[in-house]
């Protein structure tokens, strides 16, 4: 009986050591784990930082479609907007999205993101050149009064988008296949034998 207790007694002792070590290993990491839980990347810091600014090195940054075309419209002089208007949809795309297009993407921030692109994406449109893309049609569009419709050009890129992904996976090369069976149900439902 003695010995009996004396085995429980150095258990128990080894217990509390376990727990003691355990409240001393996580009394010393838990300053740590907060302190690394608080900091935030850089970048993600620049990137809240950036889409709320109204300027960017000096560039107004629209707030939202509406606004971007304002200032395209205040911003483009008489002359090209003339030109513009005599072109169609898709050769303002094709053959001023190098310049035009880059001017936007560049002074508007879509690669870094801005108030803009986080309205951009909001309607659903992510790659930094279908927005470019997409602004120029809607100023072409507004230069020569026709309807923006907003919705169905919306419906084009994201369809644009998703045809581009499935290309990108049907193209994609298979790193690693495994094929697994899975064992076949009982017949018995009870599941005894």
């Amino acid at each position: 009986m003695i010995v009996q207790f004396d085995c429980f007694s150095t258990m128990q002792s080894q217990i509390n050591m376990d727990k003691n070590l355990c409240l001393i290993i996580c009394a010393v990491l838990f300053p740590f784990f907060c302190f690394s839980q608080n900091q935030k990347d850089p970048y993600q810091k620049k990137y809240e930082w950036r889409i709320r600014q109204e300027v960017l090195y000096g560039v107004y940054i629209p707030k939202d479609v509406n606004e971007a075309l304002l200032e395209l419209n205040r911003l483009t002089d008489a002359e090209s907007k003339a030109k513009l208007k005599t072109m169609t949809e898709d050769e303002v795309v094709s053959k001023l999205f190098f310049s035009f297009g880059r001017w936007m993407s560049h002074n508007w921030s879509f690669y870094e993101g801005s108030r803009l692109t986080v309205n951009l994406r909001s309607m659903g449109i992510y790659a930094p050149e279908d927005m470019s893309r997409f602004l120029m049609i809607l100023f072409h569009r507004s230069l020569n009064k026709k309807p923006l419709e907003i919705k169905e050009l919306l419906k084009r890129f994201q369809a644009k988008a998703e045809r581009e992904k499935e290309e990108r996976i049907n193209s994609g090369t298979i790193l690693h296949k495994e094929v697994r069976q899975r064992p076949k149900p009982s017949d018995n439902k009870n599941g005894g034998g």
